[in-house]
């Protein structure tokens, strides 16, 4: 296995059999661009993947059979920001022809170029909901529109909220699209958080069989995460988000500006997104998070633009390797399993998707010590990180082993009927996509947290 600065390497093995989707042969020899300095290593089979920053020495490539190894990115300086806040960053999604900026900075809808470099055609549909419109559905028609009067922008205000991501509700973007005969040039303009923009994305995936759409993330959780990578969908009152498609925008616009008029508990909620990043891949952004946290919730303009740009940065990497989840992006999962179960059990809308994954992670992690695969300091770290995010560490009492094993039995890790789940295994920054575990383990974990 080589090494080589800047690439992912993937070399001939002749006691290595490759078996993921990712992978169209046994033994192959290829590159992917990464965007940092560290080694990476990668193996992969169909059953799961292992990702971590340097490996686990010792081993042989025999008994690595099954599994992905990369790296965590190397941080970078938080005075490696832009002071000029006209100026956005930019950080690049990389698939080939279809690769797309993610601006971020201070003020950028009061910056109609960046939009409208992306617009296709002349008829825009904004898709946004009750809360956001009056916030910003004005500045986004005008920066659209400003010196571009060829283009004409309709819109559509959904309800609020995580039990409205369904099919009714979505069948109410198509009702507008078709109303106003918008054709296949349209583009569609998602405004507001993560439900905002997975259903905005999936009409823009269906409408015609696929038109043009730029996201405008307004939360947290849909800066660092939801926004980036191409998943969209709905919910089902079975299981959430089993209804969707991957389908990429042209850009994603992150005003850090509209954070300032979102709700603590919302602000608090997103910061599960990017603690996960730190967890699974990134030991030095963690560590960096721990330090900042106060900061952070403070919503310090250069602390946010920091964590959204490294969150991104993350994100961006698993998805130019593995955008249709074959393997390395499920790791992106870390506590959704869980999380997942808590949002479909309780009521979606109850609890904020990222207080559902802050509890999912407190799982992951109590089960991966269970395991032996981590020590007690880490559970002891994110715990106390969590705390100080102000997002809860156990489920709602009415969830019970049950509960969580049938809907968990539904989710879309389930392969050949194994539940696969992201865990932690080593030191910080390293995780694990598999369904070779223990049971007894997650037993004991879900009764531990479960009062029956």
């Amino acid at each position: 296995m080589a090494t080589v600065p800047h690439s992912l390497c993937l070399s001939p093995a002749s006691d290595l059999t490759v078996k993921s989707p990712l992978f169209k042969s046994a033994a192959v020899g290829c590159f992917f661009p990464i965007r940092n300095r560290n080694p990476v290593h990668l193996r992969s089979s169909s059953t799961g993947v292992q990702f971590n920053r340097n490996g686990f020495p010792g081993l042989s490539s025999r008994s690595m059979r099954g599994k992905i190894l990369a790296s965590s990115a190397q941080i970078m300086d938080q005075s490696a920001i832009k002071t000029d806040s006209s100026v956005p960053t930019i950080v690049e999604v990389d698939l080939g022809d279809r690769s797309y900026p993610i601006y971020i900075g201070s003020g950028l809808l009061d910056q109609p170029e960046i939009l409208q470099r992306h617009v296709h055609g002349k008829r825009v549909l904004i898709v946004t909901n009750d809360t956001v419109a009056p916030l910003y559905l004005d500045k986004v028609t005008e920066a659209l529109t400003i010196g571009n009067p060829n283009v004409s922008v309709e819109s559509v205000v959904l309800p609020d909220g995580e039990k409205y991501k369904d099919m009714d509700t979505l069948m109410k973007v198509f009702d507008k699209a078709i109303e106003s005969r918008l054709d296949r040039r349209c583009t569609f303009v998602a405004l507001g958080g993560g439900v905002i923009g997975d259903m905005c994305g999936y009409a823009a995936a269906s409408f015609l069989r696929g038109v043009n759409f730029i996201q405008i993330p307004t939360t947290v959780m849909a800066q660092v995460d939801s926004s980036v990578g191409g998943k969209t969908g709905i919910n089902h009152r079975l299981g959430k988000n089993l209804i969707g498609a991957f389908y990429q925008p042209q850009c994603v616009v992150v005003d850090t500006d509209t954070l300032n008029t979102l709700p603590d508990r919302e602000l608090a909620s997103g910061f599960a997104e990017v603690i996960k990043y730190g967890l699974i891949r990134d030991a030095e952004f963690f560590e960096w998070q721990e330090k900042n946290m106060p900061s952070l919730m403070a919503r310090d303009p250069v602390t946010l633009a920091y964590a959204i740009k490294r969150s991104c940065e993350n994100k961006a990497e698993v998805v130019s390797l593995d955008e249709k989840e074959s393997g390395l992006r499920a790791t992106l999962n870390l506590g959704h399993t869980f999380g997942h179960a808590i949002e479909t059990g309780f009521g979606y809308g109850q609890w904020l998707h990222g207080e559902a994954v802050a509890v999912g992670t407190v799982m992951a992690v109590d089960m991966s010590y269970r395991l032996g695969w981590i020590d007690d300091t880490i559970v002891s770290r994110v715990l106390a990180i969590l705390k100080q995010a102000k997002l809860p560490t156990a489920p709602p009492e009415s969830m019970t082993v049950e509960m969580f094993k049938s809907i968990m039995a539904v989710d879309k890790k389930v392969a050949d009927g194994l539940l696969r789940l992201i865990l932690l295994k080593g030191p910080l920054g390293n995780c694990v996509f598999t369904g070779d575990y223990d049971r007894k383990a997650l037993d004991e974990t879900l009764h531990a947290f479960c009062k029956s």
